[in-house]
This record gives structure tokens, C-alpha cells and sequence, in this order.
């Protein structure tokens, strides 16, 4: 007998394979999709009681999608010597680069080049807010500080004008959400664009706002105190939390369970968890003082027992206060008693590991969740006024008493070092800071980076000052590059500005998808008429894919540009490509006289090659325009990337196994045509042949 020349697959573990897939796409589906799909998420929240918020995010969106500024300088490097330039120009850049990261922008781009006799430098800031902010941070001169160790502990307290001026911007911010709460009662339906262009808070702006529910949100802790028991809809007045102003719109409140209130007096003995070391009570002796107090105890006088006879930490200052608390919280021992009684009811004694419990329920209310939207105004705080007190604190000495920062050699070990050279005010006080700072380190710092924390030997009046350690000679370089850019900066100016809108951004996202849809209808008409069942199942492959590639793009993430999404609608086409390869050659075994399944088999192991190869010349080719081009560029070619692994996986896994379910099930034989059979075709394979 003739040995099969492919290998046989059960159905179980078809039927295995199919469900894995199916799990797959509602992960893709649940993170990549808008809701109502992503409310999966919330589901299994519910059911598992985790905390997979974070799944549902948001796309990161390039300038020209998502808005921003486009700045363009010229640099004086007129005083430098030509050899100089372009280092100097780079050490900008890193100086740059590292500014516009402290506004939150993403994916700054930062580059340099030099145009005639001209070095320009280009910035683009995409989702940037203040604009005047980033052009002064932007064209700031480079701040290289020496500090010592700091042997304070706390921060010190705001002065008058500090105080003055937290107070001004405070009312400011009150004042400022104010504002935009008088423009929503006037236009509710204005919230989210109005969260997207005023709120300081970046996940809700980015969200329009929303914020799901947010009682187990630890960051939204404040804010689910203060809108816990509200109505539904837009609260009217603005909330003071700690660290903001918010306008909250209520969308939703539910009862998840209960909470109560009261007061508990304890008594324990030696061994009990927490009880204090010199704890002489025995376990029989606690348990009678506590009947005795039981028989005593009533709700008008529980508080002034609790006060006089608990053993719990500070009871003789809060009566044996418990708060509000609900389930989960105290340890099942305490609990159950506790949540049975009735409102003004004392329990029998309870014991639990920390010893003998009376309980006092003194109130309780339902516990709600909610649901909101929400603009916030950030509050200006002492901390934000005030340095923090950190392991450093600053000197009076700084980049401007730096003369020169080079390189040179050890005369005894040729390693690199790095020498410094200060003017005469810097010597003076690098003298006072190495007399008090004996074996102790000093350290350097680039705009608030530390870059070098030499120990000092001994007092150095010289003027000069020399960086010793491990370096290699490009490090040594490097560092200084960057001082020396911190000493020397070069002036840059403004010489360009363009803004692009969001409206922009929108309508170039608003077309690209349109232009998707229509290129996936077009590619969906086009399998469908071409391929039958195959090219159907080719399409519900392509939504798959789809999936994964959004959740790709968010997970990475990938800052998506028009160039970007082009990539990635181009990669629609190339996703059935490997569909096309199989479902031709499906044809050509089909002729042969194969049966459908020895067909499929024989289809996917003889395109393979094909596919592979033709896949790989493609990844060769945006690995080289991700290496060698500019940012617009990288950004097609990521996306591309991308789509063609995952289209790899969707064409050569997902549509195989669905296939290879579907062959062995009777819709074969009833309608061998969607199978891409001619009836002659099913028919003469019917019969049984050896291989």
C-alpha cells in the first residue's frame, strides 16, 4: 500500500486549533476595536475581578494626524571652527531632544542638516498644547550645574511670593474650569472635544474625557469620593480634588454591594497577631473581660468604653473608629458578624486572629460604582513651587564659569579623561566646593541629567579639574561633547513656525479610512467572486488580521502618520497574496484529480516557497528603508512590516485551519463548486484512488 504523502490532522485537534483562533480574534477584536467591542474587556473585569483598563487605549498619532507645531532654526555657528560644527550641532540636538520629553510630547523629532552654508535645526512636536512654552524651552541656552550630596531631609517652606503665586494660579484653574462648565450646560454635546482640547490630564483628553468606571481605579481615588453618590448627568459646579479642578459628567451609577460604619473595642491577649510584646493577658482572661464588657456596653456609651478599655492602636483618640468599609476588607472573622447586624446593633463577642471583638454598626449605605466623563484643570501644588529634596542640591557653580571641556590622555596609563577649565569666577568657587567636599563625589549635571559624579581628592585652586574613570575614548568624547555644549552653546534661532490643526489631522484620518474601506470592499468583491468559499474565508482572515495589526500598533506602540497608515491599506492587497498563491494552485491539484483535502494539503506545501520568498524580499526592503531614511519614511515602513508578518500568520494558520475544518464536513460533497470544483471534478474524485 501506497504511504500518504501528507500528514493527517484529526478533527479534534482541528476543532482545538479553530477555538484557539477564535479566542485570538476577540483579544485583537476587544483591544483594536472601538466599542461596543472593547466592553469585552470590561466583561471580564467583571467576571475575573482584574484590572485590564489598561488594554483599552489609545492610538499614538504623529503630527500631521493628530495636530502640532513644526518649528525650523538656523544655528550661529559662525564662531566655531568648521571641524566643530557638526558636533556642536549635535550636542543642540541632544540638549533638545531631551527638553521637549519633560512636555509629554510623543515622538518628538528632532534633526539637523546643514543647507548651504546654513545648520538648521527641525523640530516637530505633535499633540503640543502651549506653543510659546516649547519655543522658550526649545531656545534656552543648555544648563550644566555642579551639585554636592545634600544632607537635608525636608523641603522647605514656601515663601510669600510662592505662596502668592500658587494662589493666583490655583484661582486661575478654578476660574478656568468654570468656564468650561458654563460651555457645557449651554452644549452638553460638546464635552469631548472640549476634553480633548482643554483637559491637563493626558488619559482623559486623549479619551475625550471618559473614564470608565472608576471606583477601582486607584489614580481616580479622589474623584470617585467626591461623585460616588451623584446623580446621573452633568454635576453642576466644578470639584476641588487635591491636585485638580474637575467637570464631571455622570454617565452611568450602579450598586455593586454595601458598605457600613462603626466601631469595634478589642481586647487581647499574649500570642494574638499584633498584640503588644508586653501583653500578660491569657487568652481565657481576655475572653472574660470581654463578656463583661459585653453586658456593659450599649450604643450611647460604646464610644466611651472603646476609649477606655480597647486595646487597638490609638482606640483612646478615635473610639474604636472603623469608617466606612465593605466586603473583602477585614479578615472573614470580623467581617461576617459585622455586615449581619442591624443598624445600632452591638454583636456578641466575635473572636478573630487579633483577639476578642465587640462590634457597634452605626450606619450603612450601598456601595456604588460610576461611570464618568471627565475636564480637568491641574492644581498647582507646593511640590510643583519647591525643588524636591533630592541626594543632591545645587552649587553656584555652573556651565557659564566653564571655559573649555576636553579631551585628553593619563601621561601614566593613556586611559581618557576628561579635563575642565573654569574663568575666574568659576575657580574661585570650584575651590570652596572641592575644599568642603574632600572624598566625598561632585556631581555634574546636564539640563537636570546626571552625567559624571567624580570624588574629589583634594582642594583644587588651579582653575582646572579633571574627569577620571572607566571611559572608552568615544564615551570621553561624548561627555565632552556635552559639556562643552553646556559651556559653549550655540545660539539658535526661530526662523520658521507652522501649526497643523486637528481638524486636519482628522480629516486626513477620516479619508484614509474611507480609502481603506473601500480597498477592503473592493479586495472582499473581488476573493469572493473569484474563489468562492476559499476567498470568503480569505476575507473573515482579513478582519483577523486587521485585529492584530491595530492591537500591534497600539501595543508597540506605533506613532501612526499618513505615510504610516498608507503602509498599512497597501498591506490590505498584500495580506491575500499568499490566499491568491494557495487558492491558484488549490485549482491546479483539483485538475489533477486530487481530492479536496489531498488538494488543500498539497496547495499550501507548494505555494509555500513562493510565499516565503516573495514575503522576505519585501521585509528585506523596509528593513532598509527603516535604517537608512527619515522618520516619515520609518513610519511606512514599519507599518508594512508589520501588516506582512501578520498577514503571514492569517494566510498560512488562520484560512488553513479553517479549510481544513471545513473540507471534511458534508458541504463538500453537497456543493463541491464553493470549493472551486467543477462537478466533473468532484465526481471523478469521489472514488477512491491509492496514492
Amino acid at each position: 500500500m501506497a504511504k500518504p504523502i501528507t500528514k493527517t490532522i484529526s478533527r479534534a485537534s482541528l476543532k482545538k486549533r479553530f477555538a484557539l483562533l477564535l479566542v485570538l480574534a476577540l483579544i485583537a477584536g476587544s483591544v483594536a476595536y472601538p466599542p461596543p467591542a472593547n466592553a469585552v474587556i470590561s466583561l471580564i473585569n467583571k467576571i475575573l475581578g482584574t484590572h485590564l483598563n489598561n488594554i483599552d487605549k489609545a492610538f499614538v498619532l504623529g503630527l500631521d494626524l493628530q495636530g502640532g507645531t513644526h518649528f525650523e532654526y538656523e544655528a550661529d555657528v559662525s564662531n566655531l571652527p568648521s571641524t566643530e560644527r557638526r558636533s556642536a550641532l549635535n550636542g543642540v540636538r541632544d540638549v533638545i531632544e531631551r527638553r521637549v520629553n519633560t512636555l509629554g510630547v510623543s515622538e518628538p523629532l528632532v534633526q539637523t542638516a546643514q543647507v548651504g552654508n546654513a545648520w538648521r535645526v527641525t523640530v516637530e512636536l505633535a499633540g503640543i498644547r502651549d506653543v510659546s512654552q516649547a519655543i522658550k524651552l526649545i531656545g534656552e541656552t543648555p544648563i550644566l550645574e555642579f551639585k554636592e550630596q545634600n544632607e537635608e531631609t525636608k523641603p522647605r517652606e514656601l515663601t510669600s511670593d510662592e505662596r502668592k503665586k500658587m494662589e493666583a494660579d490655583n484661582v486661575a484653574a478654578k476660574q478656568k474650569a468654570d468656564g468650561i462648565l458654563s460651555k457645557l450646560q449651554k452644549d452638553p454635546a460638546a464635552f469631548e472635544a472640549l476634553a480633548k482640547a482643554e483637559s491637563t490630564q493626558s488619559a482623559a483628553q486623549a479619551q475625550g474625557g471618559e473614564l470608565g468606571f472608576i471606583k477601582d481605579k486607584p489614580e481616580f481615588r479622589s474623584l470617585y469620593e467626591a461623585t460616588r453618590n451623584q446623580k446621573v448627568g452633568l454635576i453642576p459646579h466644578s470639584l476641588e480634588l487635591p491636585d485638580a479642578y474637575a467637570v464631571v459628567k455622570v454617565d452611568e451609577s450602579k450598586v455593586i454591594d454595601q458598605e457600613i460604619k462603626g466601631n469595634h473595642i478589642l481586647i487581647q491577649y499574649a500570642g494574638a497577631s499584633g498584640a503588644a510584646s508586653g501583653t500578660q493577658m491569657t487568652k481565657a482572661e481576655a475572653r472574660q473581660r470581654i463578656e463583661t464588657l459585653r453586658k456593659q456596653v450599649t450604643p450611647r456609651n460604646f464610644v466611651a468604653l472603646a476609649k477606655q478599655y480597647s486595646q487597638e492602636q490609638e482606640a483612646a483618640q478615635t473610639g474604636g473608629e472603623l469608617g466606612w468599609f465593605g466586603k473583602n476588607v477585614m479578615v472573614a472573622e470580623f467581617e461576617g458578624p459585622a455586615f449581619k447586624l442591624k443598624t445600632g446593633e452591638i454583636s456578641d463577642v466575635v473572636e478573630s486572629p487579633f483577639g476578642f471583638h465587640l462590634i457597634y454598626k452605626s450606619d450603612e449605605r450601598p456601595l456604588n460604582d460610576v461611570r464618568l466623563h471627565a475636564i480637568f484643570q491641574k492644581k498647582t501644588r507646593a511640590e510643583d513651587l519647591l525643588p524636591p529634596v533630592g541626594p543632591w542640591k545645587n552649587t553656584q557653580l555652573t556651565g557659564k564659569n566653564l571655559k573649555r571641556a576636553q579631551v585628553e590622555f593619563d601621561p601614566s596609563t593613556g586611559e581618557p579623561q576628561v579635563t575642565l577649565q573654569f574663568d575666574d569666577d568659576g575657580k574661585k568657587l570650584f575651590a570652596e566646593i572641592t575644599k568642603r567636599n574632600i572624598e566625598k563625589p561632585v556631581a555634574i549635571f546636564l539640563d537636570g541629567q546626571p552625567i559624571s559624579m567624580p570624588t574629589v581628592k583634594s582642594e583644587i585652586t588651579g582653575g582646572s579639574a579633571v574627569i577620571t574613570g572607566n571611559f572608552s575614548l568615544p564615551a570621553s568624547k561624548l561627555l565632552a561633547q556635552r559639556l562643552q555644549a553646556g559651556a559653549l552653546p550655540v545660539p539658535i534661532k526661530l526662523i520658521a513656525q507652522q501649526s497643523v490643526g486637528p481638524t486636519l489631522g482628522q480629516a486626513s484620518v477620516d479619508k484614509s479610512l474611507r480609502a481603506g474601506l473601500w480597498g477592503f470592499g473592493l479586495v472582499a468583491l473581488f476573493m469572493l467572486f473569484w474563489y468562492r468559499l476559499p476567498g470568503f474565508l480569505a476575507i473573515l482572515s482579513l478582519l483577523l488580521y486587521v485585529g492584530l495589526s491595530f492591537m500591534l500598533f497600539k501595543f508597540i506602540p506605533v506613532t501612526l502618520t499618513l505615510p504610516g497608515i498608507a503602509g498599512f491599506i497597501l498591506s490590505l492587497g498584500i495580506a491575500l497574496d499568499a490566499n491568491v498563491l494557495v487558492f491558484e494552485r488549490l485549482k491546479e491539484e483539483l485538475r489533477s484529480g486530487k481530492t479536496l483535502g489531498l488538494a488543500l494539503e498539497e496547495a499550501f506545501k507548494r505555494a509555500w516557497p513562493s510565499i516565503r520568498d516573495g514575503n522576505i524580499t519585501t521585509l528585506i526592503s523596509c528593513t532598509v528603508l527603516y535604517w537608512f531614511s527619515s522618520s516619515v519614511i520609518k513610519g511606512f515602513a514599519l507599518t508594512l512590516a508589520l501588516g506582512i508578518l501578520v498577514s503571514l500568520f492569517t494566510a498560512i494558520v488562520a484560512t488553513r485551519t479553517v479549510l481544513r475544518l471545513i473540507s471534511g464536513t458534508a458541504l463538500s460533497k453537497l456543493a463541491p463548486w464553493l470549493f472551486l470544483q467543477t462537478a466533473s471534478e468532484a465526481s471523478s474524485t469521489s472514488k477512491p484512488s491509492a496514492l
